[in-house]
């Protein structure tokens, strides 16, 4: 009747979504825009919906045109729930 009990910390099923960066201006924050394709309600044609969201970036180490991965948080401002939790892909230079 001794079993060892691990204590296991619970996995949060937190929202993530991936979007280009398009404004790096204000302070620890990123606007990010992510892009999602749906079907029209009524004709059912394939139509490009987007969203802003603003994410929170600590070290300011993101910029205007790279691709991330924002997750769902606790509410940091007014406007601002999301964390950027990683880099997908740097913007390429033109």
């Amino acid at each position: 009747m001794s079993e060892v009990q691990t204590a296991v910390a619970p996995v949060k099923n937190t929202r993530t979504l991936i979007g280009r960066v398009v404004s790096d201006k204000r302070a620890k924050t990123v606007t990010v825009l992510v892009e999602r394709r749906a079907a029209h309600e009524l004709y059912g044609k394939i139509v490009a919906r987007s969203r802003k969201y603003h994410a929170h970036d600590e070290k300011g180490e993101y910029k205007m045109g790279d691709l991330v991965e924002i997750a769902e948080g606790r509410p940091i401002s007014k406007t601002k729930s999301w964390v950027v939790t990683r880099l997908v892909e740097k913007a390429r230079l033109v």
